[in-house]
């Protein structure tokens, strides 16, 4: 088990990508701090499954500072340490420029990109040497098919790819490593929310597999980053879409 020993926070990590990352990497071993937002109950369901001595549930909304730093004490509390920081929270707002309210975009950026960069400042304190941060970026950012629609989602994940490439840099001097995954069409409920099927299904055809890809898949390429097997990846935003961008 790769990553035994090691203490992970998972920021949105109740449903979707952020759960299937806190299973896969308890599986290989690590404790893992499983946050979530409102819904307790999934919350919890996820640290059962992961085992009460491995796991603890901590309510927090990661777009506040108070709350990060409330998410950040209850881990060092509970596990003495913090190895890596895997900040998976975000929301994906459909807004092109005319529609796109004030609220709109304070509201993405706070979720999508305040979040992750005070969670990492507030943890690295915490982090030794060979911690990890793995950011969440989009393959929005480099798909040429995007509509105009995305405009405000890819902005924010914009920010990610930047933070990752100099936060690495930043961190490098502490010895703690820095890369985002950016995945492409994954099957969450985020991403099916509000899409026809008529859509979904246009979407897949984009893809030469003919398909969205798993949770699973995206967790696994986030457990390589965290892995002894990832030591000289840092700064790098790693595409994990099944070649649709």
């Amino acid at each position: 088990m790769s990553l035994s020993g090691k203490v992970i926070i998972v920021t949105g990590a109740s449903r979707g990508i952020g759960k299937a990352i806190a299973i896969r990497v308890a599986a290989e071993g690590a404790k893992v701090v499983i946050n979530y937002l409102s819904n307790s109950k999934t919350a919890d369901a996820v640290v059962e499954q992961i085992g009460a001595d491995r796991a603890i549930a901590v309510q927090a909304d990661a777009s506040k500072i108070t709350d990060i730093d409330r998410l950040v004490d209850a881990t060092v509390a509970k596990f003495g340490k913090i190895d890596i920081v895997i900040p998976n929270a975000g929301i994906l707002l459909v807004r092109d420029l005319e529609a796109t309210s004030e609220e709109d975009f304070d509201k993405a950026f706070a979720v999508n990109v305040k979040g992750p960069y005070f969670l990492t400042q507030r943890a690295a304190r915490h982090m030794p040497a060979g911690g990890r941060v793995v950011l969440i970026s989009t393959s929005v950012n480099s798909a040429s098919w995007i509509s105009a629609g995305y405009l405000l989602y890819a902005s924010t994940k914009g920010a990610i790819d930047q933070m990752t490439r100099v936060m690495a840099k930043d961190l490098g001097r502490k010895g703690i490593l820095v890369n985002a995954i950016a995945p492409g069409p994954t099957e969450t409920e985020m991403f099916f929310e509000g899409k026809s099927e008529q859509l979904l299904d246009s979407l897949r055809k984009t893809n030469p597999f003919n398909r969205f890809g798993q949770p699973e898949e995206i967790a696994s390429a986030v457990a390589f980053l965290c892995g002894s097997d990832s030591s000289w990846v840092s700064g790098q935003v790693v595409r994990v879409n099944g070649a649709m961008a």
